[in-house]
């Protein structure tokens, strides 16, 4: 099949290059320049929009840094209008444009009665609210700056990231999170902490999609996070270079360039970051006997010191073969290196709470990981607006060796992970009209995993292997997915309808035990997106999308974590995909100076995964002790249903204001080993960003989150508040930035938390990282920070109608 799979790419990607059959459309030339009617100074990126008779855009264009623009047409006659912030919109009417055409010089003169909102509007707001999406601008949010991906997805309305960093939207963790709309190694073998590798420097934007459509993987019950890269458009040479200190220690730096010609565009992104980040747990346990009285108490304290040193690059050429077709490769690299301490002390004490003994484990853990990344995209744009063909093709490589000393009972483990990642994707759309779209395509994802995992016990002198738990790993996953939809406007109306399809291989191997688990199903995926558009400031959209969580790698391996004797935690290789029926109300209403964007949700899962507890007596430092053991399991069906807002609200033009506020309900269904873990939940949090700007042109910015407390069958989490504050100062005639922020402002990001069985009660707390103290100082060359083209009406917005766009 994967033979088969390199042929039909290759294939595609000959019939493509040699497009000249397809015909592709012949264009000419719009040129012209922008001048400044005041200070004869060029404009540089000032807007130029092009648009047929009847008021629909077809396409545009941007001023470079000489304030000229060369933009490429079909022959035909538009309205042209050219505009920029604060400046009075010029519009050229029935333009006959039948050959190369030169408007000379276009002079803009300055709209005062504007220049109250001009302050407003002439940097991107840091969220964007559109009809089937939310946009956070990340270089508009002074508390990431020197932090990493987990701080920006942090920040992100109806998204949380938890002290372990694990990613959630509106609450469900099986979230998908992509990089430029794909798959990437930049998430790794360990996403939690490959997301803390990439630098927040090297993100322009996140795109959150609660309803996509068929053209997106089904993988991901919660919806889709797109991690969007920088990569300029200007052109001529320009970026930008960063460097940051903070405390505890944190050090970085990174370089964005860019370099465009008509012809090619060479772009990269690095960066290096060295951290040592401090963190700390507890766990307090105490034992019950078959009557309820108390028998003893366990107390457990760790703390960790985690110190990393992280490195990566991503270099890539777009190469535009002619004026409607272009190549684009690309290659990423990271590496980071690390080693953290975890020191373990285990105190026992009797019914009356006096200490019977103590220990102290230590585990030294070092980490290298490695990821190549080989990306090469084809697109191929046809006679008609919108008529495209795109392919991909990727190839990544990942390696993860992790080796840890124990010092306790002598105990070294060694992980050592290698993966191999191909993805072959083609999609095809064909605009029917003006008004309607058909779309097809297929994809291709094909991972190989193998984890080899030893165990060495000190016996005689000698480090022996533990054959009761060591064990080798191989994991298959070979996804084959087809899709086709159609969407069509009629009048206010939208509507987009789809359907995909995806077969799934999975194979699992423990070769020293030799057991296989081997799995392979088909299932359809509908999806149903339809929008109302009152008038231009109120719209309603409905969606409906089937979806599935495929269990992760590290769900299914059931090798034993070794931290802790007392509480471990495992996997299962018998997990099977959890199914949910996705349905979404969405209203959005803008005001001059307020935005509100509101939506109702629902899921109904089946073989919902849960992490259940289990007991077990074993020998721990000589002595028989109840080890807790946490694992997961199909465990119920689930139903999952809430609303969430989010405002955007400029009461003056030095002060904005974003809030977000998310509730939802669990209902879970399910009972195992006994235990009924039935559970009527209910959630909810909240996020204030405040942002001002002080006199002296200083920004200051303030975050405040706090997630309710929460209570299930079997556990219950407190609440828990946070607070970020950041202060910025543009110097250097604003090409250059000094920001200084405080992320966790009272320390108190702290997961704490109470887990019940029958014979145990267990509170614990969790800290992964401490308050952190950044300066961050940013120098731009050949760029100007707040000469940015107005959102929302430019050619970049499509163009066409948003129920379309994936």
């Amino acid at each position: 099949m994967k033979n088969i799979v390199f042929l039909i790419l290759i294939s595609l990607f000959a019939t493509s290059v040699n497009a000249k059959t397809y015909e592709p459309i012949e264009k000419i030339s719009i040129l012209g320049k922008v001048i400044d009617n005041d200070t004869k100074q060029p404009l540089e990126y000032a807007t130029i929009v092009v648009k047929s008779l009847d008021g629909n855009i077809v396409t545009g264009g941007i001023t470079d840094v000489n304030g000229e623009f060369d933009i490429q047409v079909a022959k035909g006659t538009y309205n042209i209008s050219i505009e920029f912030i604060s400046f009075k919109t010029q519009t050229l009417l029935n333009k006959d444009i039948s050959k190369t055409t030169d408007l000379g010089v276009i002079y803009l003169q300055l709209d005062a009665q504007a220049l109250d909102e001009v302050e407003i509007i002439a940097e991107k707001s840091t969220v964007e609210i559109r009809l089937d999406k939310k946009i956070y601008n990340v270089g508009k949010d002074m508390t990431v700056k020197g932090g990493s991906a987990s701080d920006v997805l942090d920040n992100v309305p109806s998204v949380t990231v938890d002290v372990e960093g694990n990613v959630s939207l509106r609450g469900n963790e099986n979230v998908q999170i992509l990089i430029n709309g794909k798959p990437s190694g930049l998430v790794g073998l360990n996403g939690t902490d490959a997301l803390r590798q990439l630098p927040s420097d090297a993100i322009e934007k996140v795109e959150v999609i609660t309803s996509p459509s068929a053209r997106y993987d089904a993988e991901g019950t919660a919806g889709i996070l797109n991690i969007v890269l920088r990569k300029g458009k200007a052109l001529g040479f320009n970026g930008s270079l960063t460097a940051n200190a903070g405390n505890p220690d944190n050090f970085g730096a990174s370089v964005n360039l860019n370099y465009r010609t008509k012809k090619v565009n060479f772009f990269n992104s690095t960066g290096y970051n060295y951290s040592n980040a401090p963190g700390n747990s507890s766990n307090k346990t105490t034992y019950f006997d078959d009557n309820g009285a108390i028998t003893s108490y366990r107390d457990e304290q760790t703390t960790y010191e985690r110190e990393n040193n992280r490195f990566n690059t991503t270099f890539g050429i777009e190469y535009f073969l002619s004026d409607n077709s272009s190549l684009t490769g690309s290659v990423l690299y990271r590496k980071s290196d690390g080693e953290d301490i975890a020191t373990n002390i285990n105190s026992l004490l009797d019914a009356d709470y006096i200490l019977d003994s103590t220990y102290e484990r230590i585990e030294l853990e070092s980490d290298l990981d490695e990821t190549i990344e080989y990306s090469l995209n084809f697109t191929q744009d046809f006679k008609t607006d919108g008529h495209k063909l795109t392919l991909d093709f990727q190839y990544g490589k990942s390696t993860e060796d992790s080796d840890a000393i124990i010092n306790t009972n002598d105990e070294n483990n060694f992980t050592d992970e290698e993966s191999k990642d191909i993805l072959v994707q083609a999609d095809y759309v064909l605009p029917l009209g003006e008004t309607a779209q058909f779309e097809f395509g297929f994809k291709a994802t094909l991972d190989e995993l193998t984890t080899d995992y030893r165990v060495e016990n000190y016996e005689n002198g000698a480090f022996v292997n533990d054959t009761d738990l060591s064990n080798l790993l191989n994991f298959d996953q070979d996804v084959y997915a087809v899709y086709t939809q159609y969407g069509k406007k009629i009048d206010k109306f939208s509507y987009l309808l789809g359907l995909r399809s995806e077969t799934t291989d999975r194979k699992i191997n423990l070769v020293e035990t030799d057991e296989v688990y081997n799995k392979k199903f088909t299932e359809l995926f509908p999806t149903v997106n339809l929008g109302l558009e009152f008038n231009d400031t109120e719209s309603l959209t409905l969606g409906y999308s089937r979806r599935l969580r495929r269990p992760r790698s590290w769900f299914l391996n059931p090798f034993e974590s070794r931290t802790s004797e007392t509480h471990v935690r495992k996997g299962n290789v018998n997990l099977d995909p959890t199914y949910t029926n996705s349905f979404d109300l969405g209203y959005l209403k803008r005001w001059d100076k307020f935005t509100f964007n509101t939506s109702m949700y629902y899921n109904h899962s089946i073989n919902n995964i849960e992490m259940v507890q289990t007991e077990e007596y074993r020998d721990v430092d000589g002595e028989q002790a109840l080890v807790l053991i946490t694992n997961p399991i199909n465990l119920s069906s689930q139903d999952r249903y809430g609303f969430e807002f989010t405002t955007n609200y400029t009461p003056f033009k030095w002060w904005k204001l974003n809030n977000s506020f998310n509730f939802f309900k669990s209902v879970t269904d399910g009972e195992y080993a006994g235990i009924n873990y039935d559970s009527d939940d209910v959630n909810w949090y909240t996020r204030m960003v405040s942002r001002i700007t002080l006199p002296g042109a200083i920004d200051w910015q303030t975050t405040g989150f706090y997630m309710g407390p929460n209570e299930g069958a079997v556990s219950k989490r407190e609440s828990m508040l946070m607070v970020n504050l950041a202060f910025s100062k543009d110097i250097f005639n604003e090409n250059a930035t000094l920001a200084l922020n405080v992320s966790d402002l009272f320390n108190t990001r702290k997961r704490e938390s109470t887990t019940y069985t029958e014979t145990t009660i267990s509170k614990g707390e969790f800290q992964w990282r401490e308050r952190q103290i950044m300066l961050n100082f940013t120098y731009r060359f050949n760029q100007q920070k707040k000469r940015e083209r107005p959102q929302g009406g430019g050619f970049d917005d499509g163009g066409g109608d948003e129920m379309f766009k994936a």
